[in-house]
């Protein structure tokens, strides 16, 4: 296919030794077979979702270990409720509020649920510390389930499905959308980047080097300073043409108060929707679990401009806040589709909820 005069569209690399670091088990080969270029047959993306989702149960070990530090500040929890007794409710379980605060939980949640213990205890539901423990673990799920069950990839039954990826500078976009075009890939999809971050100078380097390292084809804007929208419009428009799975779409980072970049989101998004109608199928916002309750005015913001429809949270294997997951997904009703517990390329992993759970409180 001709380059455009504003683009340059660059071919996935043919030479096997560019992509040396991730090489695949017998297991994998098979799994590609079964999945490989199925987009067009109804359900393709229906198991993809699905084949994720049961990674993510797979997974657990390395989500375990990434919310490490979020589940030795909970520990205390056991100590706490070790010696329980009756007399000493409301010391427990102000104690208990502390804790879940520190973690970010957030102070309506932890209320809502110190509070629901305390009525459980009072009724004389709860009798011992593991009991009340059980219950603190299901009062997180059930909110988590609640308001975020649609955890796995709503990808459509249109070929290409487009994924677009927004945020804040420096939370992670760039990053998390080369882990996910490499999980993707692995599954069986044929998966096109499309480098629509044209602000930063190294952001299209940035995304061709992941292109590298997963054997995915990208699109770049060939002149600086071109429109995102173009650069999108195009690379949705090569995805459809050579038969592509998915376009997964970058976009350059930007503070949530600069209506003006805000604004270019809406332009994106509409472009993306000229070329497949109903596109984006998803559009999934980074944040930086680091910045703890702080990424909820953020999430608020790019919600009501574009409407986000999944979140990413990213650099949880640093912070001890893990409890903000609880407290997004309870505050915007979006539910949390992965995480990043760490730096290697398969540390972006699907969430959870359960596994969740288990990992912030075992």
């Amino acid at each position: 296919m001709a380059a455009s005069a504003h683009l340059l569209l660059l071919a996935k690399p043919s030479t096997p030794h560019l992509v040396p670091a991730f090489p695949r088990t017998g297991s994998n080969q098979h799994k590609n077979a079964r999945f490989k270029c199925l987009a067009s047959q109804s359900g393709f993306f229906t198991r993809l979702g699905r084949l994720i989702k049961e990674k993510a149960k797979s997974d657990v070990d390395k989500l375990f270990s990434g919310f490490s530090k979020t589940r030795d500040n909970l520990a205390v929890i056991d100590e706490l409720l070790l010696y329980w007794n009756l007399s000493e409710t409301d010391r427990v379980l102000d104690e208990l509020e502390e804790i879940l605060l520190v973690s970010d939980f957030g102070p309506r949640i932890t209320i809502k649920i110190v509070e629901s213990l305390r009525e459980d205890i009072l009724a004389g539901k709860l009798k011992s510390g593991s009991e009340i423990k059980d219950a603190l673990k299901r009062s997180v799920l059930d909110l988590l389930t609640k308001k975020g069950n649609k955890t796995d990839l709503q990808l459509g039954f249109r070929k290409p499905a487009v994924v677009l990826i927004v945020g804040v500078n420096g939370g992670g976009k760039t990053t998390s959308l080369g882990k996910l075009a490499y999980r993707l890939k692995n599954d069986g999809a044929k998966i096109l980047m499309a480098a629509g971050d044209t602000f930063r100078a190294a952001a299209s380097d940035q995304l061709e080097i992941w292109a590298e390292r997963t054997g995915c084809d990208i699109v770049v804007a060939k002149e600086e300073k071109a429109k995102a929208s173009s650069v999108l419009s195009q690379a949705v428009k090569r995805g459809k043409e050579e038969g592509f799975d998915v376009v997964l779409c970058d976009t350059s980072g930007r503070l949530h108060t600069n209506y003006g970049l805000m604004e270019e989101l809406i332009a994106c998004k509409k472009a993306v929707g000229k070329v497949v109608p109903g596109a984006p199928n998803e559009i999934l916002l980074v944040l930086d679990g680091n910045t703890g309750l702080n990424m909820l005015p953020q999430a608020r913001e790019f919600n009501e401009v574009v409407g986000i429809t999944g979140l990413i949270l990213t650099k949880l294997d640093g912070s001890a806040r893990g409890g903000c997951v609880v407290s997004v997904v309870d505050e915007l009703g979006i539910p949390v589709k992965f995480v990043g517990v760490g730096e290697g390329v398969e540390d972006l992993q699907p969430f959870d909820a359960e596994a969740f759970v288990n990992a912030v409180f075992s």
